[in-house]
């Protein structure tokens, strides 16, 4: 008992106690803000890789279309649905079943 006294008149232990305090809770940068921090730098880095990813495969895909002829014929005819003067085409659309 005599010891936590002691302790407790400890002025450095004290200053240390309250600057302990004070950093943990009521600054600005405190533990609970850096927690949050982290937790948004985790998904706006999962964020940045996925648009990298999106970003090479639209690049990979330009590339074909630019060199392949064909490649530019089968993508205008499937995503814009062009057609050729002698030819129809139909389009089928699926629809969703509710539950």
């Amino acid at each position: 008992m005599k010891r936590l006294i002691n302790l407790l008149k400890n002025k450095f232990f004290l200053v240390t106690l309250a600057f302990l305090v004070w950093m943990i809770f009521f600054d600005r940068n405190d533990l609970f803000s850096q927690y949050e921090y982290r937790k948004q730098v985790s998904k706006l880095e999962k964020e940045r890789d996925f648009y990298k990813k999106e970003t090479d495969q639209v690049n990979k895909e330009l590339d074909e279309l630019t060199s392949d002829p064909q490649q530019l014929e089968k993508f205008a005819r499937e995503k814009y649905l062009m057609k050729k003067d002698n030819e129809d085409v139909f389009v089928i659309v699926h629809e969703k079943k509710d539950k």
